[in-house]
């Protein structure tokens, strides 16, 4: 059974940094993480996926260039590094993870254990 753990959310003006933390606790062969975000009264955004196994990543395109998503095997830690944050960055991050065959930005519906989400605020 894993578990996902999130750190390092908060409030920074736009053009500003920050990097969200996911620890993994048990096993991280062959899994898929993703990143997802959400607005109140709306739907998870997947915001980029990431095969544990090989590194391949894959990013919402309105993040692409901004946001890098890398994993850290020995910590057993996923990031999510945001830079040149935008007031529409603003939302509720989630990581996720799936033993679903597949990866590529797959849909939320898809993942099976989430984290409990940290807020990133972006005001400009």
């Amino acid at each position: 059974q894993v578990q996902l753990m999130e750190s390092g959310g908060g409030s920074v003006l736009a053009g500003g940094s920050l990097t969200l933390s996911c620890e993994v606790f048990g096993h991280t062969d062959n899994l898929c993480m993703g990143w997802f975000r959400r607005i109140p009264g709306k739907e998870y955004e997947s915001v980029g996926t990431i095969l544990w196994y090989t590194g391949s990543t894959a990013y919402l395109d309105s993040v692409k260039g901004r946001f890098t998503i890398s994993r850290d095997n020995a910590k057993h830690t996923l990031y999510l590094k945001m830079t040149s944050l935008r007031p529409e960055d603003t939302a509720m991050y989630y990581c996720a993870q799936s033993s679903i065959s597949g990866c590529y930005l797959k849909a939320s519906y898809d993942f099976e254990t989430w984290g409990q989400g940290t807020q990133v605020t972006v005001s400009s």
